[in-house]
């Protein structure tokens, strides 16, 4: 028994991340062909075995004829935790989970959502804290900023573990 256990986990941590893919899924809008504002939630199952039990979110927004979106996260490997980052592809996959669209706003109510959602970013509370469980950790953010933004109507996953700590 403890000889399947050990094989089974290192079958699954066999990975490595640096060479796991991070490319685009093709699930976002192309902001080339895409005028309208958007804004995106994502979700992924994390890296290695951990993905049998939870998802790494994160969200990205495009105002009405940008070029690139911006994309914030919380990862646990850097301070701080919260980070941003400009890029045309916020869809790609984490190291080697193909994401899923957990939100999609676009046009008119993302226009007018997207400044909200700019200045709830800065206002996370736990920006500078990484707790893999309960919280605060990637899925915490997502989720704070939705109770921050009732509008945006977001349904976190059931894997999100740390989504409850925002409560």
């Amino acid at each position: 028994m403890l000889l399947a256990l050990s094989s089974l986990i290192s079958a699954c941590s066999d990975k490595d991340w640096r060479s796991a893919s991070r490319e685009p899924a093709g699930i976002a809008p192309d902001p080339q062909t895409q005028h309208q504002a958007v804004i995106e939630f994502y979700a992924a199952d994390a890296f290695s075995w951990r993905g049998w039990f939870a998802v790494h979110t994160w969200l990205a927004i495009k105002p009405e004829n940008a070029a690139e979106y911006t994309v914030y996260e919380v990862v646990g490997w850097q301070r701080p935790g919260l980070r941003q980052y400009q890029t045309t592809t916020p869809d790609r996959y984490w190291y080697g989970a193909e994401p899923e669209k957990v939100l999609s706003i676009q046009g008119d109510k993302a226009a007018r959502l997207i400044p909200q959602l700019k200045q709830v970013v800065t206002r996370y509370p736990w920006a500078d804290q990484y707790r893999l469980f309960p919280g605060p950790n990637s899925n915490t953010f997502p989720a704070w900023v939705g109770l921050q933004i009732p509008e945006l109507e977001l349904k976190m996953p059931f894997r999100a573990i740390g989504s409850a700590y925002a409560d």
